[in-house]
């Protein structure tokens, strides 16, 4: 090949060359944008945890998820429209990605000892709970021809442990964010109910349980893990204990919860297609794996306390910024679109909750 030909081939490239260039510093540019977005994402979760420091916010027993979603909320219907498209990856991110990874590390606050530690009858109770509050409140959707999505998330915040619930339900569902939204607010406003309502009942005498018994009652009914140590200090130390242990192992049930979800909608997007298997996808959240290995890990007690509590920390750091994700991508006219039957099913679960779960912990003998 001639020296001309070979000048020529070369500038025939040019645009080839340019167009790879090109695609790379789109790739680059949009990582640095999703970035920003997860950044800034962060910078609302910070501004979370500040805000859960004042000492209403800490009488009130609201966790810095909670406010992350509110105040995500808030910037979402108001000022999100001056922030840059290239970085709503990142907020995509934040309340996906990140959620996952930060389920997984909630399994640090667990062990399987914790478990054994109170006893058959409170993993029998609590199963009883969670099962019924799942069978009635997926009943009650049909009824009242509610939305699945938000019935099931809404059911399963109430049945297992509110927003956390909730968020590990949301990948497996893979719905719109305002449905997480709507059910979140439900658990939140009902939960925060029972955080006062069940010192009240405790202090009158009206209920007539021993102090293990009023641990496991509030462990195994109250909504938030939050609420449930704000309701167990207001009944002191003997409940306390008791209490957040019963609610720990409500959480470790999410794990089984997520994955039986995850092949009854598999296996009802087949039959709703007529398809034999080919060509539909069973979502298994693998993440759930995840979190119960983690709670295996800890179990062995490898870990210096003080480092299981630094994960901890940045777990709840992590599940902010999702939540806080949640709320920017939330607009609230879903809210009224999604109507009163939410807040109406989580009024009757809460309901069953309380009688319901006064009867199964009464009758149940504790051994």
């Amino acid at each position: 090949m001639t020296h001309k030909n070979k000048k020529e081939t070369n500038i025939a490239n040019i645009p080839y060359i340019w167009s790879i260039k090109q695609n790379e510093n789109n790739m680059k540019n949009k990582k640095v944008h999703t970035i920003h977005g997860i950044l800034f994402v962060a910078l609302f979760a910070c501004a979370s945890f500040y805000i859960a420091d004042f000492h209403i916010f800490k009488y009130l027993s609201l966790s810095p998820l909670i406010i992350g979603i509110v105040i995500g909320m808030i910037y979402g219907n108001t000022l999100k429209k001056n922030m840059p498209e290239e970085w709503l990856p990142g907020i995509t991110f934040s309340s996906k990605k990140l959620l996952r990874l930060a389920i997984i590390l909630y399994g640090f606050r667990l062990t399987f000892q914790n478990v054994m530690s109170v006893g058959l009858s409170a993993i029998v109770i609590d199963i009883i709970i969670i099962v019924g509050t799942l069978c009635l409140g997926l009943l009650l959707g049909k009824i009242m021809k509610m939305d699945k999505e938000i019935t099931l998330l809404t059911s399963t915040g109430s049945a297992i442990c509110g927003a956390a619930a909730i968020l590990g339900m949301e990948p497996v569902l893979n719905n719109k964010p305002h449905k997480t939204a709507v059910a979140v607010s439900t658990v939140v406003i009902f939960g925060t109910i029972a955080m006062f309502l069940y010192p009240l009942l405790y202090k009158s005498g009206i209920v007539d349980f021993t102090p293990q018994q009023w641990g496991i009652y509030t462990g195994a009914t109250v909504h938030e893990v939050a609420h449930v140590v704000g309701a167990g200090n207001a009944m002191g130390e003997s409940v306390s204990e008791v209490a957040i242990i019963v609610k720990m192992i409500r959480v470790i049930f999410l794990a089984p919860v997520l994955l039986i979800c995850a092949l009854i909608i598999g296996r009802g997007a087949k039959a709703s297609t007529g398809n034999s298997g080919s060509g539909i996808k069973i979502t298994i959240p693998w993440f759930a794996f995840g979190f119960i290995a983690v709670i295996g890990f800890n179990s062995l007690n490898l870990l210096p306390q003080s480092v299981v509590d630094g994960i901890n920390y940045i777990d709840t750091f992590l599940l902010t910024m999702a939540m806080t994700a949640l709320g920017i991508e939330t607009h609230l006219r879903k809210f009224k679109e999604a109507g009163a039957k939410p807040f109406l099913l989580a009024f009757i679960l809460f309901i069953w909750l309380i009688f319901g779960g006064y009867f199964i912990v009464k009758y149940i003998p504790l051994f």
